[in-house]
């Protein structure tokens, strides 16, 4: 996957040291259906994510995330949970700790396909037959999406 522009210039400055980013997750919703894709980098199952780019506000990147990975237009519902991920280290020694907003988002418009290449495939998933190798944080993210309350999820400050 495309390391963003804004990063790569980051990673100029600070080496491999720890990056803190903003990342968001758009659980999209149509008809009793999840879009799932296929990441190209690791080959798991996942939601729509990605970084969000300096100055763009979160719910924009989710949107933007959608029609960039799967050729699809959807709109904001919700944010569903706030949550940090393990720090991640890439092979190649950069280190990340991310910030993942969820969002449960609704379909507007078209039909999935690998739009950009960072998915090998993209299709709707039935909400009550998850495939099982959907990895357990993947799957909170789902959850969280789909609760009826509408109140977001949060970790810590308790």
């Amino acid at each position: 996957m495309p390391t963003p522009d804004f990063i790569l210039e980051l990673r100029e400055k600070v080496g491999t040291h720890p990056l803190s980013l903003s990342g968001v997750t758009a659980v999209v919703i149509r008809d009793g259906a999840v879009l799932l894709g296929r990441r190209s980098d690791n080959g798991w199952l996942t939601p729509i994510t990605g970084i969000v780019d300096p100055g763009e506000e979160p719910a924009d990147a989710a949107v933007r995330e959608t029609r960039e990975e799967a050729g699809v237009v959807c709109r904001v519902e919700r944010l569903a949970w706030v949550h940090r991920i393990p720090r991640i280290v890439y092979g190649n020694g950069d280190q990340a700790d991310y910030l993942d907003l969820t969002f449960r988002c609704a379909w507007v418009s078209g039909e999935p396909y690998p739009a950009d290449g960072e998915m090998t495939e993209v299709g709707w998933f039935d909400l009550h037959a998850l495939p099982a190798e959907i990895d357990a944080d993947m799957r909170r993210r789902i959850d969280s999406a789909l609760l009826g309350d509408g109140a977001a999820r949060f970790e810590g400050g308790r």
